[in-house]
């Protein structure tokens, strides 16, 4: 469970861009962040695996105070907090089997790391959740040679090789094309059903938020202004996050592509 309770993110003595959020993830719940930019997004999600620090306010997972963590105790705590980025973050020359074993850094040795001697159980995990999201087949291909969708299910399953007790992903479908970025927030819909694992997605695109994710979260300048199932996220809400001027109108209001949303693999 992760228990965010008061949290303040300043930058100087400018305005936060955080605002005392409370906010409660649990289960195998699925929920998204949404509102403009500059809305504290991104900074929400980057606080929580302290990326950036936080002013003030506490975070938990599963108990444990993030906020207050230092040096080693910080780097075990990391470890359970797994990350999808939105740029991907590979290492373009390294197979893709290297990139998703880059999960396994904060459990293996300097040494076993270097020389990339990965446990045995680690590599059959990898290809297991490689097989998972369809990526298997590309174990030994360098990573710069996949597309968007292929590149960024890398990056789903390295955070999952560091056995997290909870996902972020932050902006996970903005570089991907949008039959692409359907099956990414597929994937992880389902993802978090199969592995009981809480899954917090920032993301512009709201018809995705409501068809993928159970829950949704509104920011507007730092603070939390909805908080409700997708069935309740109306005209009003929405004219209360964004403020009439915010995201195209067919990001609003289109249908995801449901009949291709399924499909395991891409060639975009």
């Amino acid at each position: 469970m992760l228990e965010i309770s008061k949290l303040v993110k300043r930058y100087g003595h400018d305005k936060p861009v955080l605002q005392e959020l409370d906010l409660v993830v649990e289960g195998s719940s699925v929920v998204s962040i949404v509102g403009a930019s500059g809305a504290g997004k991104s900074t929400m999600l980057r606080c929580i695996n302290r990326l950036v620090e936080p002013t003030s306010g506490s975070i938990r997972l599963n108990g444990n105070e993030l906020v207050k963590l230092r040096g080693a105790a910080l780097r075990r705590a990391r470890r359970k907090i797994g990350m999808v980025f939105q740029g991907f973050n590979l290492i373009d020359r390294l197979t893709v089997m290297e990139n998703v074993l880059a999960g396994r850094l904060g459990y293996v040795s300097l040494y076993q790391a270097i020389s990339r001697r990965y446990p045995k159980e680690d590599i059959e995990r990898a290809f297991t959740l490689m097989e998972r999201v369809g990526i298997a087949h590309y174990a030994n291909k360098r990573a710069d040679e996949l597309s968007g969708g292929e590149r960024q299910r890398v990056g789903v399953v390295r955070a999952l090789m560091q056995e997290p007790e909870i996902l972020l992903a932050d902006e996970p479908t903005a570089s991907l094309d949008p039959r692409t970025s359907e099956q990414i927030m597929k994937l992880l819909q389902s993802l978090a059903s199969e592995l009981s694992l809480p899954v917090l997605i920032n993301i512009h695109n709201v018809a995705q938020a409501k068809t993928y994710t159970e829950r949704i979260v509104g920011l507007r300048h730092g603070k939390m202004i909805f908080d409700g199932a997708p069935s309740d996220f109306t005209k009003d809400a929405l004219d209360a996050i964004y403020g009439g001027i915010e995201a195209p109108e067919e990001e609003l209001t289109a249908e995801p592509d449901k009949a291709q949303s399924g499909v395991p693999h891409d060639q975009t």
